[in-house]
């Protein structure tokens, strides 16, 4: 399950997730609505066993922890749960965030993911960021001592960043010797302030594409030499503490969405929907509390979308993707593509699995676009 809580204290330019600011929420309203979409998708799924529950947003930890309380007791009262059952919580590094830390473990949060993204004053508030590089690396402290499992966020590639602070900064990071990273290059979004910013011409200090190039495969070094190899496009993990969820995102697994803007994959009675909600916080909320229900009109996937979802995330992942998730059809399709790729060193075709190279890697967008070129 997918969990989304709209609201941020305050909207990163960099940033276009659905997240709102708000002078004021209602908790208890938010609870209820919660509450009432968990109980209308366990009606749906009651014969299925949950894996995993992922906080996002938005910010998280702005939640009070007794609504996170509620919302898992009802979870764990209308499924069954797995025994290696994972809980994620989004959480910024502001001292008022880490100071919730133990509500949430209480309420049975057992992982948590901190937004630390820069390790550098002058780029945190650049970035937008409430916090200061000494709170980060306390909330950082203070997660590993409440939660078993702890992940944090970096940005790279950012303005003016050059490649040794980059690699100075990602070996700081690796001195905590964390279970998980998750590493993102800074990407330019449509709709946000740096996305304005960038066609006015006014964002200065972006790297080249070379120095992009140069910083991701640093990333790559530093990470496998400390035992964090990636196992995903942006995440490195030590063997063992890959985010569970995500994995079933990219491995084409079921996982119900509830909250503005959320998305859901579910399969009934054989046949795979998808699922999403409005985006705007109010209308959301002011469904599920009229008519009960704050989700749109399920979309029916037909089978191109099932293998274009398919080949999209699996070959996310450096296991890439079981061929025997395709059809005899879709397969024989998408083979006309894979050849050439396969020849000119972006893709491998072993153990019965497809497997973007470490040559295609840092290229993904494009091998995935060569690949699903006319099917």
């Amino acid at each position: 399950m997918y969990l989304h809580w709209p609201f941020c204290q305050a909207k990163c330019p960099y940033c276009d997730f659905n997240s709102h600011v708000s002078a004021s929420i209602d908790q208890s309203l938010w609870l209820t609505a919660y509450l009432t979409e968990i109980d209308r998708y366990a009606e749906k799924t009651t014969d299925r066993v949950l894996n995993s529950v992922f906080f996002g947003g938005g910010t998280p930890s702005l939640m009070e922890p007794q609504v996170v309380h509620a919302i898992m007791n009802r979870i764990q009262d209308r499924w069954k749960i797995a025994n290696d059952f994972e809980v994620t919580l989004e959480a910024n590094p502001t001292s008022a965030d880490a100071d919730r830390f133990a509500g949430y473990r209480d309420a049975g949060v057992n992982r948590v993911s901190l937004g630390v993204q820069a390790l550098n004053d002058d780029d945190l508030k650049r970035l937008g960021r409430l916090h200061s590089v000494d709170e980060a690396l306390r909330a950082v402290d203070m997660a590993r001592e409440t939660f078993d499992r702890v992940s944090f966020d970096l940005i790279y590639a950012r303005q003016h960043q050059s490649l040794p602070e980059w690699e100075n900064e990602l070996t700081q990071a690796l001195l905590f010797e964390p279970d998980h990273l998750s590493l993102y290059q800074l990407t330019i979004e449509p709709g946000t302030a740096f996305g304005a910013r960038f066609d006015a011409g006014t964002l200065k200090g972006l790297p080249s594409d070379d120095l992009g190039a140069d910083m991701y495969d640093a990333t790559q070094t530093l990470c496998h030499n400390a035992g964090l190899p990636a196992y995903e496009v942006s995440n490195h993990a030590k063997i063992g503490q890959e985010s569970r969820h995500n994995l079933v995102y990219w491995r084409g697994g079921d996982y119900v969405g509830i909250g503005p803007g959320a998305h859901g994959r579910l399969t009934l009675n054989g046949t795979r929907y998808a699922t999403h909600t409005p985006l705007a916080p109010g209308e959301w909320l002011n469904r599920v509390k009229t008519v009960g229900n704050g989700e749109d009109p399920q979309d029916l996937l037909n089978e191109t979308d099932r293998v274009t979802e398919l080949v999209l995330m699996g070959l996310r992942l450096t296991e890439g993707l079981p061929t025997h998730r395709l059809s005899g059809a879709a397969f024989n399709i998408l083979w006309e593509n894979v050849g050439p790729l396969i020849a000119d060193g972006w893709l491998l075709h072993q153990d019965k699995r497809l497997v973007v190279t470490s040559k295609g890697r840092p290229v993904l967008n494009g091998v995935l676009r060569e690949l699903l070129n006319g099917y």
